[in-house]
C-alpha cells in the first residue's frame, strides 16, 4: 500500500511540472515573425524584412528583428598606425 502511495505521489509532481519551451528564436536568420493568438509562438526562417512583412499580411503577425542573429561586422582588433617613412 505504501508503494503505491508513493507512486502516486511521484507521477502527481511529475505531471504537475511546466512544460519545458525550446528557444523560440533561430539564429540562422536576421528576421523573426511573432505570431499572436491563443499560441503565440516566433517563426525565425526570413532573409528579409520585406519577404516576412510579405507573409505576414492577413495574419495576427508582425516582423521583428532576431536578436539572437550574429552581427555581420566582425569586431575588428585595434591596429596602432604605421608612422609615414618620409624620403629624404
Amino acid at each position: 500500500m505504501r508503494r503505491a502511495h508513493l507512486a502516486l505521489i511521484a507521477i502527481a509532481q511529475l505531471s504537475a511540472g511546466g512544460l519545458a519551451h525550446a528557444q523560440t528564436y533561430d539564429p540562422s536568420y536576421p528576421i523573426c515573425m511573432q505570431i499572436y493568438g491563443p499560441v503565440g509562438y516566433f517563426d525565425c526562417s526570413y532573409a528579409s524584412l520585406a519577404q516576412c512583412r510579405y507573409l505576414a499580411v492577413g495574419r495576427s503577425a508582425s516582423c521583428v528583428v532576431n536578436p539572437y542573429f550574429p552581427s555581420s561586422k566582425p569586431a575588428s582588433p585595434h591596429r596602432p598606425r604605421r608612422p609615414a617613412v618620409r624620403a629624404g
